[in-house]
């Protein structure tokens, strides 16, 4: 497996083709979700060849964005299908690495320990300082696509996602779950505030 040539194809694309619409699932996403991903493979004791999984997974994971906005785990998994190959990876490792993306789609369905990975990479910022700046440049990708109209709206549907969301690999049940729970009771603060208008 070429993952350093792999890696180096799939960032020039994301760098050519990404919409600068894209605030959120911009290229700094990406490479959030893969720092985030060596970190983690570190603390849960990854192999260094599933970790190589893992980092390509993380790398492709949002690159159906080139293509649409909708369905674009799909669309990864295609682009994914058509270029690995030639990094010499092979076709259970790409069916792996599929299924590591076709995991972040949310609800985020992981069925293995790998795939909980990418999803605590992917949505790691919930439980960090920059989550209040992270998740207003998602407001703002919304706005931009006509998903959301108002920062009610999205207070809203933040509370309704945190209460939801769980982290599943141990080391960010530990690091950020608490942070979590204190950014939804301020979220939750601000929608009781709406009712009392």
């Amino acid at each position: 497996m070429n993952y350093h040539g792999a890696k180096a194809f799939i960032l020039d694309k994301l760098e050519r083709e990404l919409s600068g619409d894209l605030t959120y699932h911009g290229m700094h996403h990406t490479l959030d979700v893969l720092y985030v991903t060596e970190e983690l493979c570190y603390f849960e004791k990854v192999s260094p060849y599933e970790a190589i999984l893992l980092k390509t997974a993380a790398l492709f994971h949002d690159s159906g964005f080139t293509i649409n906005n909708k369905d674009h785990e799909v669309l990864g998994c295609n682009i994914a299908r058509e270029h690995l190959p030639r990094y010499g990876f092979s076709s259970p490792e790409i069916e792996q690495i599929c299924g590591m993306i076709m995991a972040t789609k949310i609800p985020q369905t992981p069925r293995n320990p790998l795939e909980q990975i990418i999803c605590d990479a992917d949505l790691d910022y919930l439980g960090r300082d920059d989550f209040f700046s992270i998740g207003n440049s998602l407001y703002e990708e919304l706005k931009a696509y006509n998903v959301l109209e108002t920062v009610e709206t999205w207070n809203r549907l933040q509370v309704g996602f945190l209460e939801k969301h769980a982290f599943f690999t141990e080391t960010n049940k530990r690091r950020r779950s608490p942070q979590k729970s204190k950014y939804l009771d301020t979220l939750k603060e601000i929608v009781a505030g709406y009712e009392k208008k």
